[in-house]
Protein backbone atom coordinates (compact mmCIF):
# COMPACT_ATOMS: atom_id res chain seq x y z
CA UNK A 1 0.00 0.00 0.00
CA UNK A 2 1.25 3.58 -0.81
CA UNK A 3 1.75 5.95 1.95
CA UNK A 4 1.27 9.57 2.46
CA UNK A 5 4.80 10.42 2.09
CA UNK A 6 5.16 8.65 -1.47
CA UNK A 7 7.40 5.56 -0.12
CA UNK A 8 6.10 2.33 -0.67
CA UNK A 9 5.67 0.11 2.58
CA UNK A 10 8.54 -1.48 3.89
CA UNK A 11 10.48 1.30 2.31
CA UNK A 12 12.33 2.68 5.18
CA UNK A 13 13.33 -0.91 6.71
CA UNK A 14 14.80 -1.75 3.43
CA UNK A 15 17.00 1.37 3.69
CA UNK A 16 17.71 0.51 7.30
CA UNK A 17 19.13 -2.75 6.01
CA UNK A 18 21.06 -1.11 3.58
CA UNK A 19 22.19 2.23 5.92
CA UNK A 20 25.91 1.44 7.47
CA UNK A 21 25.63 0.86 11.05
CA UNK A 22 28.63 3.00 12.65
CA UNK A 23 27.35 2.56 16.14
CA UNK A 24 29.54 -0.19 16.50
CA UNK A 25 32.54 3.08 15.84
CA UNK A 26 31.28 4.94 18.89
CA UNK A 27 31.64 4.19 22.41
CA UNK A 28 28.85 3.19 24.33
CA UNK A 29 26.67 6.13 25.67
CA UNK A 30 27.32 7.25 28.99
CA UNK A 31 27.99 10.31 31.17
CA UNK A 32 29.69 13.27 28.94
CA UNK A 33 32.52 13.05 31.09
CA UNK A 34 33.15 9.51 30.62
CA UNK A 35 32.93 10.67 26.90
CA UNK A 36 34.95 13.59 27.20
CA UNK A 37 37.87 11.25 29.38
CA UNK A 38 37.50 8.66 27.20
CA UNK A 39 38.10 11.24 24.00
CA UNK A 40 41.11 12.75 25.84
CA UNK A 41 43.21 9.55 26.49
CA UNK A 42 41.90 8.53 22.74
CA UNK A 43 43.75 12.15 21.63
CA UNK A 44 45.10 13.67 24.09
CA UNK A 45 46.54 17.23 21.66
CA UNK A 46 43.11 17.21 20.48
CA UNK A 47 42.16 17.57 24.10
CA UNK A 48 44.87 20.19 24.94
CA UNK A 49 43.02 22.01 21.80
CA UNK A 50 40.12 21.32 23.26
CA UNK A 51 40.89 23.24 26.63
CA UNK A 52 41.75 25.97 24.31
CA UNK A 53 39.16 27.00 23.15
CA UNK A 54 37.22 26.44 25.95
CA UNK A 55 40.23 28.82 27.82
CA UNK A 56 39.12 31.05 25.13
CA UNK A 57 35.15 31.59 25.07
CA UNK A 58 35.38 31.41 28.70
CA UNK A 59 37.70 34.72 28.26
CA UNK A 60 35.74 36.24 26.30
CA UNK A 61 32.48 35.66 28.06
CA UNK A 62 34.41 36.83 31.95
CA UNK A 63 36.47 39.84 29.78
CA UNK A 64 34.08 42.33 32.01
CA UNK A 65 34.44 40.69 35.06
CA UNK A 66 38.54 39.54 35.03
CA UNK A 67 39.35 42.65 33.00
CA UNK A 68 41.95 44.57 35.26
CA UNK A 69 41.13 47.92 32.92
CA UNK A 70 38.57 48.92 30.24
CA UNK A 71 40.97 48.53 26.79
CA UNK A 72 39.96 52.23 25.75
CA UNK A 73 41.24 54.24 28.95
CA UNK A 74 44.23 55.33 28.90
CA UNK A 75 45.85 55.15 32.41
CA UNK A 76 46.58 57.78 34.46
CA UNK A 77 48.57 57.08 37.48
CA UNK A 78 49.08 58.81 41.11
CA UNK A 79 51.14 61.58 39.90
CA UNK A 80 48.72 62.00 37.11
CA UNK A 81 51.75 60.61 34.30
CA UNK A 82 50.43 58.31 31.28
CA UNK A 83 52.54 55.04 31.44
CA UNK A 84 53.96 54.47 27.84
CA UNK A 85 55.71 51.40 27.14
CA UNK A 86 56.00 50.41 30.54
CA UNK A 87 57.42 47.19 30.65
CA UNK A 88 55.85 44.10 31.87
CA UNK A 89 55.96 43.75 35.96
CA UNK A 90 54.08 43.95 38.80
CA UNK A 91 51.62 46.53 37.99
CA UNK A 92 51.26 45.68 34.58
CA UNK A 93 51.45 41.96 33.93
CA UNK A 94 52.30 42.22 30.09
CA UNK A 95 52.94 46.15 29.81
CA UNK A 96 51.38 49.06 28.23
CA UNK A 97 51.38 50.00 24.96
CA UNK A 98 51.79 53.26 23.17
CA UNK A 99 49.35 55.19 24.62
CA UNK A 100 49.24 53.94 28.37
CA UNK A 101 46.71 50.93 28.19
CA UNK A 102 46.92 47.49 29.63
CA UNK A 103 47.88 44.98 27.42
CA UNK A 104 46.10 42.77 29.28
CA UNK A 105 42.77 44.24 29.16
CA UNK A 106 43.23 44.80 25.33
CA UNK A 107 44.29 41.44 25.00
CA UNK A 108 41.33 39.60 26.75
CA UNK A 109 38.76 42.02 25.06
CA UNK A 110 40.65 41.15 21.94
CA UNK A 111 39.74 37.17 22.93
CA UNK A 112 35.82 38.52 22.06
CA UNK A 113 36.78 40.03 18.70
CA UNK A 114 38.67 37.07 17.39
CA UNK A 115 35.35 34.70 19.00
CA UNK A 116 32.65 36.71 17.49
CA UNK A 117 34.79 36.79 14.08
CA UNK A 118 35.28 33.07 13.77
CA UNK A 119 31.57 32.19 14.89
CA UNK A 120 29.91 34.58 12.79
CA UNK A 121 31.81 33.36 9.40
CA UNK A 122 31.71 29.32 10.81
CA UNK A 123 27.94 30.13 10.99
CA UNK A 124 27.65 31.60 8.41
CA UNK A 125 30.00 30.80 5.19
CA UNK A 126 30.81 26.69 6.51
CA UNK A 127 26.85 26.58 7.21
CA UNK A 128 25.52 28.22 4.06
CA UNK A 129 28.30 27.11 1.59
CA UNK A 130 28.31 23.45 3.49
CA UNK A 131 24.17 23.26 1.97
CA UNK A 132 25.34 24.56 -1.63
CA UNK A 133 27.70 22.10 -1.67
CA UNK A 134 25.08 19.28 -1.33
CA UNK A 135 22.50 20.90 -3.31
CA UNK A 136 25.31 21.34 -6.69
CA UNK A 137 26.86 17.83 -6.02
CA UNK A 138 22.99 15.90 -5.93
CA UNK A 139 21.56 18.40 -8.12
CA UNK A 140 24.37 17.75 -10.95
CA UNK A 141 23.87 18.41 -14.17
CA UNK A 142 23.01 22.46 -15.04
CA UNK A 143 23.16 23.81 -11.10
CA UNK A 144 26.15 21.70 -10.74
CA UNK A 145 27.90 23.10 -13.95
CA UNK A 146 26.90 27.03 -12.85
CA UNK A 147 28.19 26.34 -9.70
CA UNK A 148 31.44 25.02 -9.74
CA UNK A 149 32.23 27.48 -12.39
CA UNK A 150 31.63 30.38 -10.36
CA UNK A 151 33.92 27.82 -7.67
CA UNK A 152 36.88 27.94 -10.52
CA UNK A 153 36.38 31.65 -11.17
CA UNK A 154 36.98 32.46 -7.65
CA UNK A 155 40.00 30.01 -6.99
CA UNK A 156 41.65 31.72 -10.11
CA UNK A 157 41.98 34.46 -7.50
CA UNK A 158 44.45 34.51 -3.83
CA UNK A 159 41.67 34.41 -1.21
CA UNK A 160 43.28 37.39 0.56
CA UNK A 161 42.90 39.45 -2.65
CA UNK A 162 39.27 38.78 -2.60
CA UNK A 163 39.11 39.77 0.77
CA UNK A 164 41.05 42.66 0.56
CA UNK A 165 38.77 44.11 -2.31
CA UNK A 166 35.51 43.24 -0.74
CA UNK A 167 36.86 45.14 2.18
CA UNK A 168 37.45 48.00 0.47
CA UNK A 169 34.01 48.15 -0.90
CA UNK A 170 32.11 47.83 2.11
CA UNK A 171 34.68 49.83 4.06
CA UNK A 172 35.92 48.84 7.92
CA UNK A 173 33.99 47.31 10.19
CA UNK A 174 33.78 44.03 12.24
CA UNK A 175 30.42 42.89 10.58
CA UNK A 176 32.15 44.12 7.16
CA UNK A 177 35.16 41.84 8.07
CA UNK A 178 32.95 38.80 8.60
CA UNK A 179 31.47 39.26 5.14
CA UNK A 180 34.54 39.48 3.34
CA UNK A 181 35.64 36.22 5.11
CA UNK A 182 32.33 34.35 4.24
CA UNK A 183 33.19 35.39 0.69
CA UNK A 184 36.39 34.55 0.62
CA UNK A 185 35.60 30.72 1.69
CA UNK A 186 33.05 29.96 -0.75
CA UNK A 187 35.20 27.92 -3.02
CA UNK A 188 37.03 25.54 -0.58
CA UNK A 189 34.04 25.05 1.20
CA UNK A 190 31.72 24.06 -1.76
CA UNK A 191 34.68 22.02 -3.31
CA UNK A 192 35.53 19.98 -0.06
CA UNK A 193 31.39 19.76 0.69
CA UNK A 194 30.93 18.67 -3.26
CA UNK A 195 33.69 15.83 -3.35
CA UNK A 196 32.35 14.48 -0.11
CA UNK A 197 28.85 14.26 -1.30
CA UNK A 198 29.86 12.90 -4.64
CA UNK A 199 30.61 9.53 -2.78
CA UNK A 200 28.30 9.64 -0.44
CA UNK A 201 25.57 9.52 -2.96
CA UNK A 202 26.69 6.57 -5.12
CA UNK A 203 26.38 4.66 -1.73
CA UNK A 204 23.89 1.43 -1.65
CA UNK A 205 21.71 3.27 0.71
CA UNK A 206 21.40 6.41 -1.09
CA UNK A 207 20.82 4.14 -4.51
CA UNK A 208 18.08 2.08 -2.63
CA UNK A 209 16.10 5.23 -1.35
CA UNK A 210 16.43 6.94 -4.77
CA UNK A 211 15.02 3.58 -6.75
CA UNK A 212 11.94 2.86 -4.40
CA UNK A 213 10.95 6.84 -4.95
CA UNK A 214 12.09 8.53 -2.13
CA UNK A 215 11.92 12.55 -3.16
CA UNK A 216 15.29 13.97 -3.17
CA UNK A 217 14.75 16.41 -0.55
CA UNK A 218 14.55 13.47 2.09
CA UNK A 219 17.20 11.46 0.20
CA UNK A 220 19.69 14.78 0.78
CA UNK A 221 18.66 15.76 4.58
CA UNK A 222 18.33 11.60 5.85
CA UNK A 223 20.59 9.93 4.19
CA UNK A 224 22.87 12.45 2.75
CA UNK A 225 23.32 15.35 4.80
CA UNK A 226 23.99 13.20 8.10
CA UNK A 227 26.93 11.11 6.55
CA UNK A 228 28.65 14.33 5.87
CA UNK A 229 28.29 16.25 9.35
CA UNK A 230 31.99 15.03 10.23
CA UNK A 231 33.33 16.70 7.32
CA UNK A 232 31.24 20.12 8.73
CA UNK A 233 33.01 19.48 12.00
CA UNK A 234 36.29 19.63 10.56
CA UNK A 235 35.72 22.65 8.41
CA UNK A 236 34.52 24.61 11.04
CA UNK A 237 36.95 23.95 13.56
CA UNK A 238 39.68 24.76 10.67
CA UNK A 239 38.18 27.80 9.49
CA UNK A 240 37.27 29.05 13.23
CA UNK A 241 41.22 29.48 13.38
CA UNK A 242 41.46 30.48 9.36
CA UNK A 243 39.25 33.29 10.16
CA UNK A 244 40.94 34.49 13.43
CA UNK A 245 43.94 34.80 11.41
CA UNK A 246 42.26 36.60 8.50
CA UNK A 247 40.82 38.98 10.82
CA UNK A 248 44.35 39.70 12.42
CA UNK A 249 45.90 39.98 8.91
CA UNK A 250 43.24 42.74 7.88
CA UNK A 251 43.71 44.47 10.94
CA UNK A 252 47.25 44.57 10.58
CA UNK A 253 46.95 45.90 6.79
CA UNK A 254 44.47 48.93 8.42
CA UNK A 255 40.93 47.18 6.49
CA UNK A 256 40.09 45.59 9.48
CA UNK A 257 38.02 46.48 12.76
CA UNK A 258 38.71 50.00 13.67
CA UNK A 259 41.67 50.81 15.13
CA UNK A 260 40.03 52.02 18.91
CA UNK A 261 38.51 48.06 18.70
CA UNK A 262 40.73 45.89 20.97
CA UNK A 263 41.49 43.48 18.14
CA UNK A 264 44.71 41.67 18.22
CA UNK A 265 45.90 42.45 14.60
CA UNK A 266 45.18 45.80 15.32
CA UNK A 267 47.98 45.58 18.59
CA UNK A 268 50.61 44.03 15.82
CA UNK A 269 49.85 46.87 13.69
CA UNK A 270 50.90 49.56 16.84
CA UNK A 271 53.41 47.47 18.09
CA UNK A 272 54.91 47.12 13.99
CA UNK A 273 54.29 51.40 13.40
CA UNK A 274 55.72 52.14 17.12
CA UNK A 275 59.25 50.91 18.23
CA UNK A 276 58.98 47.72 17.91
CA UNK A 277 62.62 46.85 19.52
CA UNK A 278 61.72 49.54 22.08
CA UNK A 279 58.83 47.71 23.18
CA UNK A 280 58.86 44.18 22.21
CA UNK A 281 56.32 43.43 24.42
CA UNK A 282 53.51 44.92 22.96
CA UNK A 283 53.57 42.66 19.63
CA UNK A 284 54.59 39.32 21.20
CA UNK A 285 51.82 38.80 23.86
CA UNK A 286 49.01 39.30 20.95
CA UNK A 287 51.29 37.38 18.45
CA UNK A 288 51.30 34.53 21.04
CA UNK A 289 47.74 35.14 21.28
CA UNK A 290 47.01 34.12 18.15
CA UNK A 291 49.32 31.48 17.62
CA UNK A 292 47.91 29.76 21.00
CA UNK A 293 44.54 29.92 19.67
CA UNK A 294 44.87 28.98 16.40
CA UNK A 295 47.08 25.66 17.37
CA UNK A 296 44.82 25.39 19.61
CA UNK A 297 41.47 25.18 17.39
CA UNK A 298 44.11 23.54 14.35
CA UNK A 299 44.64 20.58 17.07
CA UNK A 300 41.12 20.08 18.09
CA UNK A 301 40.06 19.73 14.11
CA UNK A 302 42.64 17.48 14.06
CA UNK A 303 41.40 15.02 16.58
CA UNK A 304 37.89 15.51 15.37
CA UNK A 305 39.29 14.63 11.62
CA UNK A 306 40.92 11.17 12.95
CA UNK A 307 38.03 10.24 15.34
CA UNK A 308 34.89 10.96 13.07
CA UNK A 309 36.57 10.15 9.72
CA UNK A 310 39.21 7.01 10.48
CA UNK A 311 40.26 6.56 6.20
CA UNK A 312 41.57 10.44 6.23
CA UNK A 313 43.91 9.11 9.73
CA UNK A 314 45.69 6.46 7.16
CA UNK A 315 45.63 8.32 3.89
CA UNK A 316 47.18 11.21 6.14
CA UNK A 317 50.44 9.27 6.76
CA UNK A 318 50.53 7.80 3.73
CA UNK A 319 49.46 4.28 4.55
CA UNK A 320 47.76 2.27 2.10
CA UNK A 321 43.67 1.91 2.63
CA UNK A 322 41.82 -1.46 1.78
CA UNK A 323 40.84 -2.05 -0.95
Amino acid sequence: MPREDGLVAGSDAMVARTTPDTRAEWPARGAPWTVLAAFARRKPLGAVGGLIVLALVLTALLAPLISPYDPRQIIREADNRVPVYVAPGAAYPMGTDHVGRDIVSRIIYGARISLYVGLGAVLIGVTGWFFVGMVSAYAGRTVDLVVQRVVDAMMAVPGLIIVLAIMAVLGSSLNNVIIAIVIGMTAPVVRTVRSQVLSVKEMEYVVAARAIGARSARVVLWHIMPNCLAIYLILATYYLGFAIILEASLSFLGVGVPPDVPSWGGMLTAAAQGHITKAPWAGIFPGLAIFIVVLGFNLLGDALRDVLEPKLRGARFGARLPR
